[in-house]
C-alpha cells in the first residue's frame, strides 16, 4: 500500500493503537481522513487509498451496482491489506488493530475481519455492507465475536435491501453488533455518526495515553 495518509508523525506511531481508515469505491483515502477526530488519544489512523483505479479515483475491487463482486478479486485485495498490516505493525510496534470502513471500505473491513478475526480488536462499518463469500461462510460463524459498530441510514439508496439484509444477518451470527440509524444522512457520514463512533473506539480501544 503505498498511499497512506497517518493522523501522526511517524515518531509519535510506537506502541499505540492502530485504526486503518478504508474509503468507497470511486473515492480516495482523503475523504476519511476527517474521521481522525474520532481516535481516542491512544490510537494513530492510517487512512489507505485502495489499489483498483476507478476513472482517476480509486476502489478495492470491481463491483457492480447490485454490489455483486468476483470473491478472488476481493480476497486478492484482502490479503495484499493484511500482508501491509503486518509490515507496519511490526514496523511500529501496534499494540492493537481496528479497522473503520465506509461503503466498499465496509465491505473490505469485514473480508479482513473473516480471514483473521483475532487480528482485530474493533471494527465500523458505515453506508456499507458484508461482501459475499461462500468460501469463508464455511468456516463461520467466526470463533470470536468482535465489536462492530454498523451505522446506516435505512433510506440509503445505494445499498440495496438483499445487501442490507444479508448484512444484518452476518453480523448478528458473528460480531458483538452495535447498530445505529441516521435518518436523512443518505450514503454518507453524519456528524453525530462521527460522534457515536468516537464514543465506540473508545470504549473498545485501549484508553492509556502514551
Amino acid at each position: 500500500m503505498e498511499n497512506v495518509t497517518w493522523s501522526e508523525p511517524a515518531e509519535r506511531r510506537r506502541g499505540r493503537e492502530l485504526v486503518v481508515f478504508l474509503h468507497g469505491y470511486g473515492s480516495g483515502e482523503q475523504a476519511m481522513e476527517r474521521l481522525f477526530i474520532a481516535l481516542p488519544a491512544s490510537a494513530v489512523g492510517a487512512a489507505v487509498r485502495g489499489p483498483l483505479d476507478v476513472g482517476g479515483a480509486s476502489g478495492w475491487f470491481l463491483l457492480d451496482p447490485l454490489l455483486n463482486s468476483d470473491t478472488t478479486e476481493v480476497l486478492e485485495s484482502a490479503l495484499s491489506l493484511l500482508a501491509w498490516l503486518d509490515r507496519i505493525r511490526a514496523e511500529y510496534g501496534f499494540t492493537g488493530v481496528s479497522l473503520v470502513g465506509f461503503s466498499q471500505g465496509m465491505a473490505m473491513a469485514g473480508t479482513l475481519l473473516r480471514l483473521r478475526p483475532q487480528d482485530f480488536r474493533a471494527v465500523v462499518g458505515l453506508s456499507g455492507f458484508i461482501a459475499r463469500n461462500e468460501l469463508l461462510a464455511a468456516a463461520e460463524p467466526l470463533p470470536v465475536r468482535v465489536p462492530f459498530f454498523w451505522g446506516r441510514d435505512r433510506q440509503d439508496w445505494v445499498i440495496n435491501a438483499d445487501a442490507v439484509d444479508y448484512t444484518a444477518q452476518w453480523l448478528d451470527e458473528n460480531a458483538a453488533l452495535t447498530a445505529r440509524t441516521y435518518s436523512g444522512m443518505g450514503h454518507s457520514i453524519g456528524a453525530r455518526e462521527i460522534t457515536d463512533v468516537a464514543v465506540f473506539l473508545r470504549r473498545y480501544l485501549a484508553s492509556d495515553t502514551p
